[in-house]
């Protein structure tokens, strides 16, 4: 019989072609470990300086004496800079590879971190934002080589699993980054018009000075530590492997992709997804300051359970969904925002600082699932659709500022969360209407 005579060539000892195999494959799981830890802790940096711009926003505007619109401009610089640094970044990797996408990421990240330092000693807003439009501009290259680059680092039947991992490492930073840093950039002295009118100028200029000077730490320091990373990313022996754009198609062009009815809705949803995240988020300190009463440091530690929440809300909509479409999952996760947005406009005390982290918990899905809606069937065009989709994130830079024009008007923070109920909206609209069939 086959497997007798098997076994008999073996001498008991096993055939070694499968050994050899076994071997070969431990080698290859040795060459990609290092550089998959690497690429790994992007992850985890993307995700811990984005998630100190919640923190920055009601930090500067205390620094600067800002109106809410005003302080919204932080955000405006860093998404402004991914809807300008996406096609080139994508360029850099298709012609140059993946490593050096990743290394100019890494110096442009490092360089903005260490420009917080002059940023600080000028006492001027706008050298703020350039310093925050430098590091958006690294991360625009990081984020769009990491995700792809993860999945060539080992074997292709185990990439998902391997990119789940590392993402959850960029929701583990929206737990850290606020909890811990938040507390040394928040001073927590919160000194009113009056109180700030009645200092001599010396005075005033030492509280703004004190305020500004408290960013220039965490971000030296994170700044130094990034560069360091890409000293050991340029040493390491990585395979530097090169996009293929054959699968572009022959035929492929923006004016053939935007003939998907499901991308057009694809962009539009993922412009005021991006809108709302970043309104919640960026609002939360003023939100749970103003409505609940509580100190800016308390206010920063409830911001690490709103990250917290997004990531377990991730892996708990990527469970449900064996179970549930994704369509009617992100109906239901819509339609709970609305209602919990509509809490947070009307409700007060701590009532609202819950409901936002509940927001967040509902939101994790929403990008990834809209995502993959918009570019379901475009074929040839997958990657123009993909494109076009990810630049819709200036929603992150445009939408903000609206929430902050509504507060300063109305003097109501709460007033101004209508702009992520409308969003919320649009997304609904979205889930009934975006999986329709793509019209020629």
């Amino acid at each position: 019989m086959p497997t007798i005579n098997n076994y008999s060539n073996d001498n008991g000892k096993g055939n070694p072609k499968d050994s050899n195999h076994k071997e070969q494959e431990t080698n290859e799981s040795k060459k990609w470990l290092f550089p998959f830890i690497l690429v790994t802790s992007l992850f985890f940096f993307w995700g811990f300086v984005h998630n100190l711009d919640p923190i920055l926003i009601p930090h500067l505007r205390k620094a600067f004496n800002l109106t809410d619109l005003e302080s919204s401009l932080v955000d405006s610089a860093v998404f402004i800079a991914y809807f300008v640094m996406a096609l080139p970044a994508g360029y850099v990797m298709r012609k140059y590879g993946y490593k050096s996408g990743i290394l100019i990421g890494l110096v442009l990240f490092g360089i903005g971190s260490l420009l917080f330092v002059p940023a600080a000693n000028s006492l001027q807003y706008v050298y703020f934002l350039g310093a925050l439009f430098v590091i958006a501009c690294g991360l625009t290259f990081l984020e769009t080589a990491a995700n792809p680059y993860v999945t060539i680092l080992g074997p292709a039947e185990t990439a998902t699993k391997r990119l789940n991992f590392s993402q959850s490492f960029n929701g583990l930073a929206a737990f850290i980054a606020p909890t811990v840093i938040g507390p040394i950039i928040l001073s927590g002295k919160n000194l009113t018009e009056t109180e700030m009118a009645s200092m001599s100028s010396t005075e005033l200029n030492t509280y703004l000075a004190s305020e500004a000077a408290s960013v220039k730490m965490p971000y030296l320091i994170l700044g130094l530590i990034i560069l360091a990373v890409a000293v050991v990313f340029y040493f390491t022996n990585m395979p530097d492997v090169k996009e293929n754009d054959n699968e572009g198609g022959e035929g492929s062009s923006f004016g053939s992709a935007l003939k998907s009815m499901k991308l057009r809705w694809g962009i539009v949803a993922q412009f005021f997804y991006v809108g709302a995240q970043v309104c919640v988020a960026s609002f939360f300190i003023k939100m749970a300051t103003t409505t609940a009463g509580i100190e800016e440091a308390t206010a920063a530690k409830f911001l690490g359970f709103f990250g917290l929440a997004f990531m377990l809300g991730r892996f708990a909509g990527t469970f449900l969904m064996q179970y549930i479409h994704a369509r009617k999952l992100l109906i239901i996760y819509a339609t709970i925002n609305i209602l919990l947005t509509i809490i947070t406009i009307t409700g007060t005390g701590m009532i609202v600082v819950y409901t936002l982290i509940a927001i967040a918990f509902f939101m994790s899905i929403m990008f990834p699932t809209i995502f993959s809606m918009g570019i379901d069937g475009l074929g040839h065009n997958t990657k123009i659709g993909s494109s076009l989709i990810v630049m819709a994130i200036v929603g992150g830079a445009l939408l903000p500022p609206v929430l902050g024009l509504i507060s300063d008007a109305t003097g109501s923070i709460q007033m101004g969360y209508l702009v992520p109920l409308i969003c919320f909206a649009v997304i609904l609209l979205f889930a009934f209407n975006g999986h329709k069939a793509n019209k020629a």
